[in-house]
C-alpha cells in the first residue's frame, strides 16, 4: 500500500501550487518540478486526482502535472523515463471507471489517456479499446459520456499516426467499431429529436453531447480509417443520415432563443455534420460522386432560395458555400477526352451530376443572389467602417475564406464564374447596366447594390477581358463616379478606385495611366474618408508597380502623391496600415530612383520617430528597413545625411545578440549593403559598424553572399584604413568558409580574395599566404567544378602578373613543405592550367590566365621552355576570343579606352569605384596581342633566337599561321 505520508506531502504541495498567493505558489511549483523525475511521483498524482473527495482545483492541477509528465517521461527512450512497472499500474488504474463528476477534469483525463494510447496502444495496452467500448455500451449517461469523450481523444491521437503499420491498425479498428458508433449516434439523435418535441432541454443537452462525441469519432474514422468509403455500407449510411439530420436540427435551433446555451451547441452540431460532408468530398472525391446532386441540392436550396429563411447562421452559410466550391473545382471530377478506366467513368458521372443540377436558371439565380444578397456590405460592415476604418481595410487573406463569409462568398463567386463563365458574364453585365446611371446618395440600398456589382466586376477582371471595353468604361463612367464628393458616396468612390486597380494590369491602355494618377490624388487628400484614402494608396501602388509603368509619365504627380502618402502615413495608427503605406512609398521610391531626392527629406525625418514608436512591432520595423533600402538607393551619395539614424539602425538590426535580429537581419543586411555602396567616403561610424560582421560570418546564414559583397565594398571604399583594422578578420572569415561552403560559396569567397589582390597587388598575397597552399593543392588535384577552378586560377594569375617574385618564393616554400622539386611543381601547375583553360568561360578570366601564362615566359626556367608549345596553344585560343579586326589590325576589345570612362547617372559610388579599379586592371588596360609580342621578344632575348625559333617550329603550322595573323 502507498505510503500515506508521501501522498500527503505531494497533496500539500499541490494545494499550495493552486494558491493565488505568489509567495506560496512559486516554492510549491519548484518543489513539484523537482519531483517530476522521482519514481512513483505519477502514481501519487493518480491517487490524488482519482480521489473525488479532494478539492477540485487540487485534483485538476494533479491531472495537468500528470498530463505534462506523459509528454516528457512516458516514452522508453526519454531521459528519466517512467519505469515500466509503474506504467503498468497507471494504465490499469486509468480505465477502472468512467465516473469522473467534474467536466474539466474529465476532459484532461481523456486527453492524457489519448497521449498514452498514442505510445502504447495497442501493443502495450490491448485492453484499452475493449474497455472503452464496454463502457460506451452502458446505459448510464455519465459513464457513457466520459467513455465516449475518452474514446474520441484516443481516436483523435491514433488517427494522427502516419506510419504504414499504424495506419493499417487504425483501419482495422475502424472496420471493427464503425457500425457500433454509427448505431449509437443515430439512436442518440433520434432520442434527442424526441425530447426536443417535448421541450425537455435537460435531456436534450445530454443526448446532444453524446451524439456529437459519437459523430466526432465517426468523422475521424471515416476520413483516416477507410480507403474507399463507397464500398462500405456503414460509411454510405452515415453520409445518407447526415443529409437527413441537418434540417431537423436547424429547425430545433430556430425554435430556441438566442440566449439559450443549447442553441450554440446545436450550431456546432450542424457544422460538424457539414464538416463530415466536406471532409469526405475533399478526401474521397470519387467515392463522393453519388452524393454530388444531394450536396448541391442541400447547399443551394438553403443559401440561394427562400427555403433557408430563418434557418441560416453565418458559419453554416460559409460551410455550404465551401461545399459548393469544392465540388465545382474538384480536379478529380474533370472528364478527359478519352475515357480509359473506371475513374474516367466516375468523373463522367460527376460531370453529369453537376451539369444536370447547374441549369441556366439555377446559375442565373445563384449569381443574382450572390450579387444582391451576399456581396452587399452589411450594417456591421458600415459600422466598422465608421468606428475602425483601418481595421475595415485590412485584407484577411490566407485561408480566411474557409471561416469568414465575405472572402468565402468572393471565392465561390470566382469558382462559379470560371466554371460557368457564359451565364455569369451575362448576368453580371446585365446588372452592371442596371446600376450604371446616376444614383441619389440618399438611396443607400442602391449605393450598396452598385458597390457589390463593382466588387464583382473587379474580382472577375481576368474572366471579363474579352467582354468589357475597360478604357471606355473608365473614361465615360468610372471617372465621373470618383467626382461625386457626397459623404455617403464614399462607398462608391472607394470601390471604384479599387476596381480601377484590379483592371490596371488586365486591360487599361498605358496612355490612360496618367489619368489614373490624376484620379488618385484627390482621393488621398486629407479631407477624404480614411478608408477611401487607404484604398487609393493601394491602387497607386498597383499603378506604379505595373509592367507598363513609365517614369516620365508619373513625374508630374510625384511631388503631390509623395506628400499625400506621407501625410497619410503619419495619420494612420495601426501597425498593418503603416506597413501598407510604407510599401507604397517604397515602390514609388524604387521606381523613380534619383528623382525622389527633392521630396525625401520629410520621410527621412519621420522614419526615426516611427522606428522608436514601433519597438513592439518587428514586422513594421522590417517595413521601415525595406523603405530605407529604397530611400538610400534613391538618394545615392546624399544618404550620408541620414547616417545619424541609418548606422544605429543597421547596427541594431544586424547584431545577432539582439533578440529582434531574427526578424530584422535580412532587411538590415540589405540596408547595410546599400548604405556602403552609396557611401562617398569612409567614416569612423562605418568602420565601427563592421564589428557586426564577424558574428554574421560565423552564423553562416543565407546572407553570406551579401555579407561578402559588403566586405568587398569596404575594401574599395577605404582600402588602407579598412585592411589595417580588419585584414585578420577578413582572412579568418575566408579560411573558415572555404572549408564549409558549397562551390557557389567558394566562388563568392574567392571573388573577395581577388578584389583584395587587385587593390593590393603587393600586400594582398601576403595576407592570404597561408590560404594559398590549400588553393594550389585543389588546383593540382584538378578541382571538379569548372567555376571554382576558374576562380582558383584567377587568383594565381593575379599574383603572377603583378607580383611574380612572391609567386616563385611561394612555390619554393610550398616545395619545402611538401618535399617536391620547384620545377616539378611548376610543370604540374602549367599542365593543369593549359588543360583547364576550356573550363574558364568568361572572356575576362580567359584573358587573365593568358596574360599570366605569357608573363611566365621570360622567366629563367627550363620548365617554361619545356611547356612553351602548351602555353602558345592556350594563348592563341584566347586571342581568338578577345581580338576583333578593325581597319586591318587585330584589336583587343576588352581594353577600355578613355571613351569608356564615362559616368552613368544611375551608378552608385561603389560602381564608380569598381569602374576605376577596372581601368587599372591588366585585363582592361593591357592588349593581349601587344603583350604577347612583348613577351615573345623578351623570351627570345633571354633564351636566344635559336631556342625561340626551334620552339616556334615545333608548334603546328596552322597555329603559327594564326599567331602571325594576330601580329600583323
Amino acid at each position: 500500500m502507498m505510503d500515506a505520508t508521501i501522498v500527503g506531502t505531494v497533496l500539500d504541495a499541490l494545494t499550495r501550487a493552486s494558491s493565488q498567493n505568489t509567495a506560496v505558489l512559486k516554492p510549491a511549483e519548484q518543489q513539484l518540478k523537482s519531483w517530476e523525475t522521482q519514481p512513483g511521483f505519477y502514481t501519487v498524482l493518480q491517487t490524488i486526482f482519482s480521489n473525488h473527495a479532494l478539492d477540485d482545483n487540487v485534483r485538476w492541477l494533479a491531472v495537468v502535472y500528470f498530463k505534462n509528465g506523459i509528454d516528457r517521461y512516458w516514452r522508453k527512450s526519454a531521459p528519466n523515463a517512467i519505469a515500466e512497472a509503474e506504467k503498468v499500474k497507471i494504465r490499469g488504474q486509468l480505465i477502472t471507471n468512467f465516473q469522473e463528476p467534474v467536466g474539466p477534469i474529465a476532459t484532461q483525463l481523456a486527453v492524457l489517456i489519448g497521449k498514452v494510447a498514442r505510445v502504447d496502444c495497442p501493443r502495450n495496452w490491448p485492453e484499452l479499446i475493449p474497455t472503452l467500448l464496454t463502457a460506451i455500451r452502458k446505459a448510464g449517461h455519465l459513464e457513457q459520456q466520459r467513455a465516449l469523450l475518452t474514446y474520441h481523444h484516443v481516436i483523435k491521437t491514433l488517427a494522427g499516426k502516419r506510419l504504414a503499420p499504424d495506419k493499417k491498425l487504425f483501419q482495422e479498428l475502424t472496420e471493427n467499431t464503425f457500425s457500433l458508433l454509427l448505431e449509437l449516434w443515430n439512436a442518440h439523435l433520434d432520442e434527442f429529436i424526441h425530447h426536443a418535441q417535448m421541450k425537455d432541454h435537460h435531456n436534450m443537452t445530454i443526448l446532444l453531447e453524446l451524439s456529437t462525441l459519437a459523430l466526432k469519432v465517426l468523422r475521424k474514422q471515416l476520413v483516416y480509417g477507410m480507403l474507399e468509403p463507397d464500398k462500405n455500407a456503414s460509411a454510405m449510411m452515415l453520409i445518407e443520415l447526415v443529409f437527413q439530420r441537418i434540417r431537423p436540427i436547424l429547425e430545433i435551433r430556430g425554435e430556441l432563443s438566442s440566449t439559450n446555451g443549447l442553441r450554440e451547441k446545436l450550431e456546432k452540431k450542424v457544422l460538424l455534420l457539414m464538416k463530415t460532408l466536406l471532409d469526405t468530398q475533399d478526401t474521397f472525391p470519387l467515392s463522393y460522386v453519388s452524393f454530388i446532386g444531394r450536396s448541391l441540392e442541400l447547399s443551394v436550396t438553403y443559401i440561394f432560395t427562400e427555403a433557408g429563411r430563418g434557418l441560416l447562421f453565418e458559419r453554416f452559410i460559409v460551410f455550404n458555400m465551401n461545399l459548393i466550391k469544392s465540388i465545382v473545382k474538384c480536379d478529380y471530377c474533370r472528364v478527359s477526352k478519352v475515357m480509359e478506366n473506371s475513374k474516367d467513368l466516375v468523373a463522367y458521372d460527376a460531370q453529369k451530376a453537376k451539369n444536370e443540377f447547374f441549369t441556366d436558371s439555377t446559375l442565373w439565380e445563384m449569381c443574382h443572389r450572390l450579387l444582391s444578397q451576399y456581396f452587399l456590405l452589411t450594417q456591421e460592415d458600415l459600422e466598422m467602417w465608421e468606428s475602425d476604418p483601418e481595421g475595415f481595410t485590412i485584407d484577411e487573406g490566407g485561408e480566411s475564406w474557409k471561416f469568414t463569409l465575405r472572402p468565402c462568398t468572393e471565392v465561390l463567386f470566382l469558382a462559379m464564374f470560371h466554371a460557368y463563365r457564359e451565364v455569369f458574364t451575362k448576368v453580371l453585365l446585365q446588372i452592371v447596366q442596371s446600376v450604371q446611371g446616376v444614383i441619389e446618395p440618399t438611396n443607400m440600398d442602391m449605393l450598396l447594390q452598385k458597390e457589390a456589382v463593382y466588387n464583382a466586376m473587379g474580382l472577375a477582371a481576368f474572366e471579363l477581358f474579352d467582354e468589357v471595353n475597360f478604357d471606355q468604361w473608365f473614361t465615360n463612367h468610372l471617372l465621373g463616379e470618383l467626382n461625386n464628393k457626397h459623404p455617403r458616396y464614399k462607398v462608391i468612390r472607394r470601390r471604384v478606385i479599387w476596381l480601377i486597380g484590379q483592371w490596371l494590369g488586365v486591360k487599361l491602355s498605358p496612355s490612360l495611366h496618367p489619368t489614373v494618377y490624376q484620379a488618385v490624388l484627390p482621393l488621398l487628400a486629407q479631407d477624404e474618408d480614411l478608408v477611401v484614402r487607404i484604398t487609393a494608396a493601394q491602387t497607386l501602388k498597383i499603378a506604379v508597380d505595373d509592367f507598363e509603368f513609365k517614369k516620365d509619365n508619373f513625374l508630374p504627380y510625384l511631388e503631390s502623391s509623395f506628400a499625400l502618402l506621407f501625410q497619410l502615413l503619419k495619420q494612420v495608427s495601426e501597425c498593418d496600415t503603416k506597413m501598407h503605406i510604407l510599401h507604397v512609398l517604397s515602390f514609388i521610391i524604387e521606381r523613380v530612383e534619383a528623382q525622389i531626392r527633392p521630396y525625401a527629406s520629410s520621410l527621412a525625418q519621420y522614419l526615426p520617430v516611427l522606428w522608436e514608436e514601433s519597438v513592439e512591432h518587428n514586422m513594421l520595423r522590417c517595413a521601415i528597413l525595406s523603405t530605407l533600402v529604397h530611400l538610400v538607393q534613391g538618394l545615392g551619395s546624399l544618404s550620408v545625411e541620414l547616417y545619424h539614424f541609418l548606422i544605429p539602425i543597421i547596427k541594431f538590426s544586424t547584431d545577432v545578440s539582439q533578440p529582434p535580429h531574427v526578424y530584422l537581419l535580412d532587411d538590415g543586411i540589405d540596408l547595410w549593403y546599400e548604405t556602403i555602396q552609396n557611401a562617398p567616403l569612409m567614416t569612423k561610424e562605418l568602420m565601427q559598424l563592421f564589428g557586426n560582421m564577424t558574428p554574421l560570418l560565423e552564423l553562416g546564414s543565407e546572407n553570406l553572399k551579401t555579407c561578402f559583397q559588403i566586405i568587398t565594398a569596404y575594401v574599395l571604399l577605404g582600402p588602407n584604413e579598412f585592411m589595417q583594422s580588419y585584414s585578420c578578420a577578413v582572412y579568418a572569415g575566408c579560411v573558415s568558409l572555404l572549408e564549409s561552403v558549397r562551390p557557389e560559396g567558394i566562388v563568392i569567397v574567392l571573388k573577395l580574395v581577388e578584389t583584395i589582390l587587385k587593390v593590393f597587388p603587393t600586400e594582398g598575397p601576403q595576407i592570404f599566404r597561408q590560404l594559398l597552399p590549400k588553393i594550389l593543392q585543389r588546383v593540382l588535384d584538378k578541382e571538379e567544378y569548372p567555376t571554382v577552378m576558374s576562380m582558383y586560377l584567377s587568383v594565381f594569375a593575379r599574383i603572377v602578373i603583378k607580383n611574380q617574385s612572391f609567386f616563385f618564393s611561394f612555390l619554393q616554400q610550398y616545395c619545402h613543405t611538401t618535399k617536391q622539386q620547384p620545377d616539378e611543381l611548376l610543370s604540374k601547375l602549367l599542365v593543369v592550367w593549359s588543360e583547364k583553360m576550356d573550363w574558364i568561360t568568361q572572356a575576362e578570366r580567359r584573358k587573365l590566365s593568358a596574360l599570366a601564362l605569357m608573363a611566365l615566359l621570360p622567366s629563367n626556367s627550363s620548365v617554361v621552355v619545356e611547356k612553351f608549345p602548351d602555353v602558345v596553344y592556350a594563348v592563341v585560343e584566347v586571342l581568338h576570343d578577345v581580338c576583333r579586326e578593325e581597319n586591318g589590325t587585330q584589336v583587343d576589345y576588352l581594353v577600355m579606352g578613355d571613351r569608356e570612362d564615362v559616368e552613368d547617372e544611375f551608378e552608385t559610388e561603389h560602381d564608380k569605384r569598381k569602374r576605376k579599379l577596372s581601368m587599372k586592371d591588366p585585363v582592361h588596360c593591357t592588349s593581349l596581342r601587344d603583350f604577347c609580342i612583348l613577351q615573345f621578344t623578351e623570351f627570345e632575348r633571354i633564351h636566344g633566337t635559336p631556342t625561340f625559333t626551334r620552339l616556334m617550329e615545333s608548334i603546328d603550322f596552322e597555329i603559327r599561321e594564326q599567331l602571325q595573323n594576330f601580329f600583323k
